[in-house]
């Protein structure tokens, strides 16, 4: 009789019906690399009357938690219903009944991943979470596995495919922020309440995930500095462009002697720099490892079936150890305990914009704050703006935040600053 691994499957939304699909359509490919045969039993539903879009054995659905972790039979529980509640007790059921997760909820992991590899360590089971950074691409297994004999030195890369939909469109079309994130809506790749998104939320969970697996050290998510998109204009990705730049919201995690940097926020980097050419709602991660050198890896960050063949991957995987008897055989890799930086103590380039009064001996009163503070000036441009006023354009050498900030503070008090209308790190040159 031949030998069969059964699923439960936590949700049949977008990525679930994803996961039903590829293991349906690629079930000989996948029992051949398995060496096993993959079959969903169950899928717990909120509605059994709802139509689910897609041709279901009859008696697959259920509304009850037990007939999936009271089930001998089903090794693995997948969990793709989407924020921490209440999938994260469901996960932890499932895993205090000795099944392996797969999950791809990147919330839950952020948040709880610490609590999440504890139950799996307990009871020896299997917690992959491929699909929880950027969907498609295997940044994670690559990290855990692939680079495993490196020190990373610096992860890195675009991982919210709708604020890149958004920072392209206003870059080759020139169109102002609001109007593109009415757009981004229109085509589904925003939330009517985009926050997590245009905020840099959803980017700082994956790169606390991201950071925590390639420094082995827990990154908690209130400690990643956070800025989203909302206030970049025309003008910037204009400045941007005259200076060889490109604008992109990064999740950025470099390791330093003194700690590990963790942070989101807007970033100039060279045109010519691979993330620059990374358009549309595709994600990219940039990974520099001292034995590898640099790294990128590219392709769809969210979507049915890229995140759905990232799950696929973590069961087939989960499998592997089941059949192998070596469920957990690589748990949770945070085995440092590194401080995180403040955003004070990072270093960078800054492109900084001010309004100022249109008369002499403006750009050296600012050059003298800035040279009081320690902050080097690389470049300026001086544009004539309206009535009695001018716009200065500045980008600084590396230097730690601390510094431009303490300056811009001075900045602000001098009568002739009318504002400071944007500041933004600069990043990808040596």
């Amino acid at each position: 009789m031949e030998q069969v691994i059964k699923i439960g499957l936590l949700g049949l939304g977008t990525v679930g019906r994803g996961v039903y699909r590829i293991l349906a359509e690629n079930q000989e490919n996948i029992r051949q690399r398995v060496g096993v045969k993959l079959e969903i039993k169950k899928i717990m539903v909120r509605s059994l009357d709802k139509d689910r879009g897609i041709p279901l054995p009859e008696g697959i659905l259920t509304t009850n938690l037990g007939d999936i972790t009271n089930d001998p039979e089903i090794k693995i529980v997948v969990e793709v219903l989407g924020g921490i509640h209440p999938a994260l007790d469901y996960v932890l059921e499932a895993l205090n009944h000795g099944k392996s997760v797969v999950t791809a909820n990147k919330d839950m992991v952020a948040e709880h991943g610490q609590r999440l590899f504890k139950a799996a360590q307990s009871n020896k089971c299997d917690l992959f979470f491929e699909a929880s950074v950027a969907g498609g691409i295997p940044i994670i297994r690559t990290l855990k596995q692939s680079l495993a004999g490196n020190r990373i030195e610096e992860v890195f890369g675009i991982i919210n495919g709708t604020t890149n939909y958004m920072l392209t469109k206003m870059t080759q079309e020139g169109c102002d922020f609001d109007d593109v994130l009415r757009e981004a809506q229109a085509k589904g790749y925003a939330e009517s309440d985009p926050t997590a998104d245009v905020g840099g939320f959803d980017a700082a969970r994956k790169i606390a995930i991201l950071a925590s697996i390639a420094f082995n050290t827990r990154v908690p998510l209130h400690q990643v500095y956070t800025e989203g998109i909302t206030k970049i204009t025309a003008q910037d990705i204009s400045y941007a462009n005259e200076l060889g730049y490109i604008i992109k919201l990064l999740g950025i995690a470099k390791d330093r002697p003194e700690g590990v940097e963790v942070r989101v926020h807007p970033t100039f980097i060279p045109k010519n720099h691979p993330l620059a050419a990374v358009g549309d709602v595709f994600n990219a991660v940039f990974v520099r490892g001292n034995a590898v050198g640099d790294t990128m890896f590219y392709g769809r960050g969210a979507g049915e079936l890229p995140t759905a063949s990232a799950v696929v991957a973590d069961i087939m995987d989960a499998a592997r150890d089941i059949l192998r008897n070596v469920p957990g055989i690589i748990g949770c890799t945070c085995f440092k305990e590194r401080p995180v930086l403040a955003i004070g103590e990072t270093l960078s380039k800054y492109y900084i914009r001010l309004q100022v009064a249109d008369k002499p001996g403006v750009l050296a009163s600012i050059a003298l704050v800035f040279g009081n503070k320690e902050v080097s000036i690389k470049s300026v441009i001086q544009k004539e703006a309206t009535g009695k006023t001018a716009e200065l354009v500045l980008v600084t050498h590396r230097v730690q935040e601390q510094n431009v900030q303490d300056a811009l503070m001075d900045i602000k008090q001098l009568s002739s600053v009318i504002e400071v209308a944007n500041v933004i790190r600069v990043e990808g040159e040596e």
